[in-house]
């Protein structure tokens, strides 16, 4: 019995670990192409000033329109692989139609479309993960994986850049490959092992339900869990609404402040915040069953605070625009596994989708409203100003989070 037991966990433990691996890997090529979405947009499209805005906004507000699609694992383990598999073939479907159909109102939905399901599966994925995967090397196998795909997605429009340049339909059928090795990571994730006794709920419920669910059920966590709603409001709220206040300000800072040049830009982002992510994030997953995770989302956003502080400093030389990046891509690391393992970590043994959909709901409610603070701030406010600003806003989010853990601490002792 003992060794039947053994080899079902250690089948779970392979065959999950190989479907999320290979998600990675096949999807990597996809990124590295709708990156570059952005300017094929605006070059070859010749997209509106208004598409391009909202193409900017779309990416996280879609994410009020995942949690519909992730409150469907919600207690339901059964749909957990059935989640994943077609979240990816309607995310997909609309770039594989892009050499027959590619002015800009589709591409906006083809985008849209994909991101709205990239955001959805998060419940479903970190669900899986939790119940296949022991604590520990959960961690270091999303850890991999991301880092696999963050390489791939930097060094791949190196090479897909000049070929734009030269063939400029090329773009089109790019993607329609890409698409289809993303979507042929199905094939993996169809032989994911899901063994729960969590019994399946068919009650039919009507649309209305359907509709407010996910909200009343974000609210539920949120009275009923003090310590979710104060890692809510410090990581998600203060720290997060820092980073994001600042990026409108970023391109006016670097152009009319530091009069910085591509190639400067280039090192920064790709080589600097790129070694960051990658030579930090095994550490990250280490830490995640060493700290406590209070401990550990301070680390994360006293780093997101160390970005622009560092940054204001590029007045001076170059190399603290390169440190800087450096801070952010550690900082991103963490923040990765942080966002992504919050649901599992606060669910304990409880189903872990309900937490997980709410951090998705968070990132849409927060893309809703902060970037347009950042940009009026942009007319009263030196920009130099607004990084003060969301490095402030990051020092409180450690300040909340460490506050309510010692509190804690002190109430257990």
């Amino acid at each position: 019995m003992s060794k039947s037991t053994d080899f079902i966990q250690h089948r779970q433990l392979v065959l999950t670990k190989a479907a999320f691996l290979w998600t990675q890997i096949l999807k990597a090529p996809f990124w590295a192409i709708y990156n570059l979405l952005l300017f094929i947009l605006y070059k070859d499209l010749h997209a509106t000033p208004f598409q391009i805005a909202l193409f900017i906004i779309l990416k996280p507000v879609v994410s009020l329109f995942s949690i519909y699609w992730g409150s469907f694992v919600n207690k339901r383990p059964d749909r957990l692989v059935s989640n994943i598999v077609w979240a990816g073939v309607i995310g997909y479907l609309p770039f594989l139609l892009f050499p027959i159909f590619y002015n800009s109102w589709f591409v906006l939905f083809g985008a849209a479309l994909f991101m709205m399901m990239h955001r959805g599966v998060v419940p479903a994925w970190m669900e899986i993960l939790k119940l296949n995967l022991p604590k520990g090397v959960k961690e270091r196998v999303f850890s991999l994986g991301s880092i696999v795909s963050y390489i791939v997605g930097a060094i791949l429009p190196l090479v897909i850049g000049p070929l734009l340049d030269h063939y400029s339909v090329a773009w089109r059928w790019i993607f329609a490959i890409t698409s289809l090795l993303g979507i042929s990571t199905l094939f993996f994730q169809r032989k994911i092992p899901i063994h729960s006794t969590s019994p399946a709920q068919v009650e039919a419920q009507p649309i209305r339900y359907h509709f407010f669910q996910p909200w009343k059920s974000a609210l539920a966590l949120l009275l009923q869990r003090p310590d979710f709603r104060c890692y809510q409001i410090g990581f998600m709220v203060f720290a997060g609404s820092g980073l994001m206040v600042m990026q409108p300000a970023l391109p006016k800072f670097f152009v009319d402040v530091l009069g910085l040049s591509y190639t400067e830009l280039s090192i920064a982002l790709l080589i600097c915040k790129g070694a960051g992510f990658v030579l930090t994030s095994p550490l990250w997953a280490r830490g995640m069953s060493k700290f406590d995770f209070f401990r550990l989302s301070c680390f994360v956003t006293t780093a997101g605070a160390l970005f622009p502080l560092i940054l204001i400093f590029g007045k001076l030389h170059v190399s603290f625009i390169y440190l800087a990046y450096l801070a952010y891509g550690i900082m991103q690391a963490g923040s990765e596994l942080v966002w992504h393992f919050a649901g599992p970590y606060f669910a304990k043994e409880q189903d872990s989708s309900a937490y997980s959909n709410l951090s998705v709901l968070a990132v849409g409610v927060r893309g809703l409203i902060i970037p347009l603070i950042g940009t009026g701030l942009i007319f009263f406010i030196p920009a130099s100003g607004i990084l003060l600003f969301g490095a402030l806003l990051c020092l409180s989010g450690t300040l909340y989070m460490n506050h309510f853990s010692k509190n804690v601490a002190s109430v257990r002792s």
